[in-house]
Parts: C-alpha cells; structure tokens; sequence
C-alpha cells in the first residue's frame, strides 16, 4: 500500500552507501517510482580519510552503546550529509547508515547512524534502517540489492542490452553477494534468489592497510605477481557457511581465519591467494542457484581489480562481465539500489523476500523520517 501522503509517481532520489570496505560514501540519483526505472541521474563519492577510516575500523563488530559506535555514528552523518549537500535536487533519500554488526540469528543487524538526523541536517525526508524489519521477522536482512538488480536485469532487456534469460549480479564489496535474476518475470519477489557468497574485498584490504598502508592491490597487480596457495582455498571452502542452503548473510569479519592463514606469505601470495579466495566461494556460491546464468555481471570495487577479475572467469566457468559492459556505472550500484529502496518504501511495496533474505514473506522493510520528525 502507499504510504499516506507521499505522492504516486516517479522521482529523483537520492541513495547513499558507505558498505563494509569502509573506502568511502558513494551516492547517485535515480529516476524512478518504484517499479520502472526512467534514468539514471548524477553521482558522486566521498572519500574516508585515513583517520575517518581508523574510526570506523575501531567500531566494527560493536553494538549500541558499545566504545566507538556513538563516534562512528556521528562519522557516518555528518559525511553523508556534507555529499547530500551536492544534490539539493532530490527529493528523497535512501540512507543505508554503516554497518558495523551483522547477528540476524542473534543480536540483530547495526547500522551506524540515526536517519532522523541525516533528515533533520539535510531538510529531506530519509529512507533507512533497511535492514531491521527483515530480521524481525526471521530474514537474514541482507542482501538488501536484489530487487533493484532484478529492475536493472529488465532495463537492460528493454535497451536491448541484455538476453532476456537469467543473469547474476555479482558485487565484490568487503563482502562478496550475488543476485540471481529472471528478466522474463515482472514480479521480483518471486524473480530472484540471493545470499553473500563468502569474503570479498575485505580480508585483501585488510591485509593490504596493515601491510603496506594501502586501501587496496590497486588493478590486482600485487596480487598478480603472487602464487595461489591451494591448501587455504580448500580450507576456506571447507567452512560451514558453504554448506548452508541460501538465502544466507555474513559479518564483515566472518572469515578472519584469512589473516592468520595468510601471515606467513610474503605479500604478494597473500594477496594471491585472498584473491582466489574470494572467486572460488563465488564459484560455490553458483552450485546453489536454480539454473545456470547466461552471464555474470561484476560491479563494485572488486570489477576493477584485474586479478580478481580473472580468478572468477577461471573458478566459475560463466561468462564473466563489468556491469559497465550494459552502459551501467558499476561504482554506484549499490547507492542507486538504496535509492531504488527509498523510493519502494515511499511507496509501501516490498523491499525484500523469501527467495533473497529467507524472510517468510515478501518484506516492506524500512523507515521513514522527516525533517521536522
């Protein structure tokens, strides 16, 4: 049902993320009412400075109240706020907050970050807490992009981009999470099937900012000129996570057996290595879908990492694609899903599903407040 009144019809809103590869907050308008997407508007990122990003790193795997969060909350306000600021044509915004815990079996999801503020500082009414009502009623709260990957699937069919068949999206952020999708069906809820599918980013850029003080293996070259060590890939894809039947989530942290296993090498078969990792618990990840896709479709930051781009077309056997391939910004996917979501909870339709979070039914999830809330 649509929320009482707010108005029926397209929109620019605005979608803002700051995921778990704690680099920065992307942000990117969309044209849309929900349902259809008309356009793609402007983008933008704010980066983390070092000192930002050892506040936040400080808090992950902390709860409310805990030492840290109340600062990395006001972190994540306050840079959202200064980048809404280049976007006074929005109407809206979608506010994903930062994650800095991810329990849905236990304590629940955090996102760092109260919405009411990002409102108040803005004058904006803002779409966020996301997550929370799925996991209420017994989702893994994540992935939260599914559904706008299923409206991008039929965006690309309709330009002639794409073959009407099943397709995955695949985003590489700290954590790696696939989207299943059928174009030929209008409906997402019963169009997608979606789980994270192991580590990603995170473990090689934690290892990269220890190391040597870098945010990432810039193009994969570090990783590149290393030696895969097989035995930790077998020991990796021997974790239980693996054996779970999807719709499933992770931690941020869930896999931090990487770093000690990792310690010994020199950095450039660590780097190897963690790469490998995180294609071939993607690899495993594709035994769990109903059919085999026509394609992957890569976006994220990991899509411009060479070497990881290439150990996913080896450990998957699909074609493997740059979502930029479809004329898509893949560094802004998931701000423009969070957009996608504001503007599906404005209008009291679905934001998540059995098929994607293991809800029990399809789930509006997120909340709304206004400036003067």
């Amino acid at each position: 049902m649509q929320r009482a009144g707010w108005p029926k019809g397209r929109m620019q809103v605005l979608g803002m993320m700051s995921g778990t590869s704690l680099d920065g907050v992307d942000a990117a308008l969309l044209d849309t009412d929900g349902e259809t997407i008309f356009g793609f508007g402007r983008s933008g990122f704010r980066p983390y400075a070092a000192a930002e990003a050892d506040v936040l790193h400080a808090a992950l795997g902390r709860w409310p109240g805990e030492p840290g969060v109340a600062a990395a909350a006001a972190l994540s306000v306050d840079a959202h706020a200064a980048l809404a600021a280049d976007f006074p044509e929005a109407a809206a915004i979608g506010y994903h907050g930062q994650t800095l815990a991810h329990d849905p079996g236990g304590r629940g999801t955090h996102q760092a970050g109260p919405g009411w503020q990002l409102a108040r500082r803005t004058g904006r009414p803002v779409v966020w807490d996301f997550r929370t009502e799925d996991v209420r009623q017994g989702g893994e709260g994540a992935p939260l992009a599914p559904f706008f990957h299923h409206a991008l699937s039929r965006w690309a069919v309709s330009q002639g981009r794409l073959e009407a068949a099943p397709v995955v999206f695949l985003n590489l952020g700290g954590v790696g999470n696939l989207t299943w999708c059928d174009p030929r069906r209008a409906d997402p809820v019963g169009a997608c099937v979606a789980f994270d599918t192991g580590p990603a980013n995170a473990p090689l850029n934690d290892m990269m900012r220890a190391r040597r003080g870098l945010a990432r293996d810039e193009g994969g070259r570090l990783a590149a000129a290393g030696q895969v060590r097989e035995g930790v890939i077998a020991a990796v894809l021997r974790h239980p996570y693996f054996a779970r039947p999807a719709p499933k989530s992770l931690d941020r942290d869930s896999f931090a057996m990487l770093g000690p296993a990792v310690a010994q090498m020199d950095d450039a078969d660590a780097a190897a290595t963690l790469t490998h990792a995180a294609a071939a618990a993607v690899g495993a990840g594709l035994k769990l879908l109903p059919t085999r896709p026509a394609a992957m479709l890569v976006c994220g930051g990991g899509r411009h990492n060479g070497a990881m781009m290439a150990a996913l077309a080896a450990r998957c056997g699909v074609p493997v694609r740059a979502v930029d391939d479809l004329g898509l910004d893949g560094d802004m996917i998931e701000a423009q899903a969070f957009a996608w979501l504001a503007a599906r909870v404005l209008r009291g339709l679905p934001t998540s599903g059995p098929g994607t979070t293991g809800a029990p039914g399809a789930v509006g999830g997120g909340r709304i407040s206004l400036p003067a809330g």
